[in-house]
């Protein structure tokens, strides 16, 4: 699949319809492939964090999250297809699952969050095997590692937020029984009907964002970042380049 390097980061230059075929492929083994879907905010946060970056570096693939990113790699001349967000490609691969019958494990999000979305999921697709559900909230690990391998899925959804969800599959994938793992940040929530998503509109024009502020405007501190991440994108991705010649 071809990528483009957007600072430090290597993002799939696909399609929804490719990178669902992509993840797909990954569940004909147990390896838990890892897949990112890193926005304007969280490669903003990579940028300044180098050990951040390393984990997302350990990657199977790198989706490309928001209207930022788009953004950032037109200016960057390497445009991108198109932008996918998480909870589309959630969606998607729900769909897949749900035509050949295979099984899906949702962890992250409160207390009932991945129970009311397993709810949601198993009434709309009743071909998809809800392999297992667990709340975001834990002390230990081990638990839930070997839940998830008593369960085996084809497909994990890894809904802790960012940097955490990352962080956690990282440190977590050679111990773990499932096929491929996605870092989704607060799709479960969605799925849940806990939280709506953008009028289709808005979503069309590449604004989801700022309807999400609007709703939400504690939200303003982290969407200021945005122009920062892409507006120095090209300057950035340069001089990340030319450090990687120099090695």
């Amino acid at each position: 699949m071809e990528k483009v390097c957007i600072m430090g980061i290597e993002y799939a230059n696909a399609g929804l319809g490719e990178i669902a075929d992509e993840c797909v492929s990954y569940t004909a083994s147990r390896e838990a492939k890892m897949v990112v879907t890193p926005n304007g905010e969280i490669a903003e946060r990579a940028y300044k964090d180098s050990d951040f970056m390393a984990v997302l570096a350990q990657a199977d693939l790198a989706v490309p999250d928001g209207v930022s990113v788009k953004l950032a790699a037109k200016r960057c001349g390497t445009p991108i297809k198109e932008r996918v967000p998480g909870v589309e490609l959630a969606q998607e691969l729900i769909k897949r699952l749900d035509a050949s019958g295979g099984s899906l494990f949702l962890f992250g999000g409160a207390e009932g969050v991945a129970e009311d979305a397993a709810k949601n999921i198993s009434a709309q697709h009743q071909g998809v095997v809800i392999a297992g559900k667990r709340n975001g909230f834990f002390d230990d690990d081990s638990g839930i590692i070997a839940e998830i391998n008593a369960a085996s899925p084809d497909v994990l959804f890894v809904c802790l937020g960012s940097p955490k969800q990352e962080e956690w599959m990282a440190a977590n994938r050679a111990g773990l029984s499932c096929g491929v793992m996605l870092g989704l940040g607060g799709t479960l929530d969605v799925l849940a009907g806990r939280v709506k998503r953008a009028p289709a509109f808005w979503r069309k024009i590449g604004c989801e964002w700022l309807y999400r502020t609007i709703k939400q405007p504690s939200r303003i501190k982290r969407i200021v970042k945005i122009p920062v991440f892409v507006l120095s994108a090209k300057r950035r991705t340069k001089k990340l380049n030319k450090q990687e010649v120099s090695k």
